[in-house]
């Protein structure tokens, strides 16, 4: 009996309709039919990617809804909770638990928390207190104490490390968080076309780790290295060759993308003259966080190390639209809609679920280019992207969904067509990472065999 591929390729056959290209597919020519369409796609001359919380997933990153074990609102909330707080600021986490708490409004909720906390912080406000409902009544002091607590365990949550004996295979079971097979399959493309251009939402720096481990120079509107200061400039240019290595021509650097993080990101801050600096710091003290219980992350949470935290990027709230009309981020959203509308693109998106609108509108209006591709990597059949991209389909015949083959009776294992599934399986594979991995698999034996044994 022949084994059907795993994947399902869901693609438009007329305005309105869609078919799978993988169905009655053996496993190999199924695979074979999704990687040489991707070749194919990735030789046209505009490749856009957007990334979002699905893709730090592989990594131990969180996400906005699902069980409480992985789901940002309950882990940031139980454990802000169990910091010492007034009152009030208690009653109003109290009354977020009894209605509709880790279903996914956490947005909506921590908007109302920001906005009345931004009403009575200034000293130039006239309002001292908010009212919340049950006759809750939070004072300046208590928002403030809130949303500082709030902001310091979502840093937390988001201060990822990859998992650097991916490489080196020191990680023995063979998994890997997707971004470095990922970027190295995706900065292996022709150097004479154009070059990548990298889109996320997520705060957490795993893609600037993957491309130091990788060895690739990305561009990310920062220039400076001991104190980046955002310069949008620095996305005009490229990295060359010079002449006189070259052959006395100029030759276009292979490993290099440009780089954009549309809601900020941890490493940023402001400094004194409210200019975006960017600075990368240890990440280590964050690990024992993520594994401790509420009452372990409330101690950290109010301890000298967690006040060195400052502000970053967009929070997740129901302003992020507003606040994308500041800079940088109106910038890095201009770039990011008129990448979109170059000829001969195709847009890779995964790990998002559609949930932000004003990044959702920018995507539906480039579906007016019609030179662009879009291929959307969704491990859930049943998610309502697959709907929403039905829609989309009936704009022309250039969207398609890549997700698992689910048979009747059972359920999505959320195994495949995820990020790092996608990044590690489906891709299609470059020769130079492998050789790559053994060279610091090599590297690493040799400095076993220098340290040597260690006595007792």
């Amino acid at each position: 009996m022949i084994e059907l591929c795993p994947y399902q390729l869901i693609s438009p056959v007329s305005a309105g309709e869609s078919a799978d290209l993988l169905a009655g597919k053996s496993k190999e020519d199924g695979l074979r039919r999704i990687q040489a369409l991707l070749a194919d796609w990735l030789r046209m001359e505009n490749v856009v990617v957007l990334t979002a919380a699905g893709c730090s997933v592989g990594a131990g990153g969180r996400l906005m809804t699902g069980p409480s074990v992985n789901n940002l609102e309950c882990l940031v909330l139980e454990a802000v909770e169990s910091c010492p707080l007034t009152d009030e600021a208690k009653a109003v986490i109290a009354w977020k638990k009894t209605n509709h708490f880790g279903s996914g409004n956490f947005e909506e909720w921590l908007g109302y928390v920001f906005n009345a906390s931004s009403l009575s912080s200034s000293n130039k406000s006239p309002i001292k207190a908010v009212y919340w409902k049950d006759d809750v009544l939070l004072t300046a002091t208590g928002e403030k104490e809130l949303r500082r607590l709030i902001e310091k365990a979502i840093f937390a949550e988001c201060a990822l490390e990859l998992d650097r004996g991916e490489l080196s295979g020191a990680n023995t079971a063979g998994e890997s968080s997707g971004h470095i097979p990922f970027l190295a399959k995706l900065i292996a493309r022709d150097a004479t076309l154009g070059r990548t251009h990298l889109f996320t939402l997520n705060y957490d720096t795993l893609f600037e780790q993957a491309m130091e481990e990788l060895g690739i120079q990305y561009f990310d509107g920062f220039s400076g290295k001991a104190n980046s200061r955002f310069d949008p400039a620095v996305y005009g240019l490229d990295v060359y060759y010079p002449g006189d290595v070259a052959e006395g021509r100029v030759r276009r650097f292979d490993k290099f993308l440009q780089f954009y993080k549309l809601h900020g990101s941890i490493h940023w801050r402001m400094d004194e003259a409210d200019r975006f600096r960017a600075q990368h710091q240890d990440l280590a003290f964050a690990q024992a966080y993520r594994a401790a219980e509420p009452k372990g992350k409330a101690a950290m949470l109010v301890s000298a190390e967690f006040d060195t935290i400052e502000s970053f990027g967009i929070l997740p709230t129901c302003q992020k639209f507003t606040q994308t009309l500041d800079m940088p981020y109106a910038h890095l959203f201009r770039l990011f809609h008129a990448r979109l509308n170059q000829p001969q693109t195709f847009l890779i998106v995964a790990g998002y679920g559609f949930g932000d609108d004003h990044v959702t509108r920018i995507i539906e209006t480039a579906l007016m280019n019609p030179s662009l591709v879009m291929l959307i990597v969704e491990p859930n059949p049943s998610a309502p992207i697959i709907e929403r991209v039905k829609r989309y389909q009936s704009l022309g015949q250039r969207a398609f969904v890549l997700s698992e083959r689910v048979e009747a009776g059972r359920g999505c294992s959320y195994k495949l067509a995820t990020f790092a599934d996608f990044a590690q399986n489906v891709m299609p594979d470059v020769k130079w990472l492998d050789d790559y991995k053994r060279l610091r698999a090599f590297e690493d034996q040799l400095k076993k065999a220098k340290d040597g044994p260690v006595e007792a």
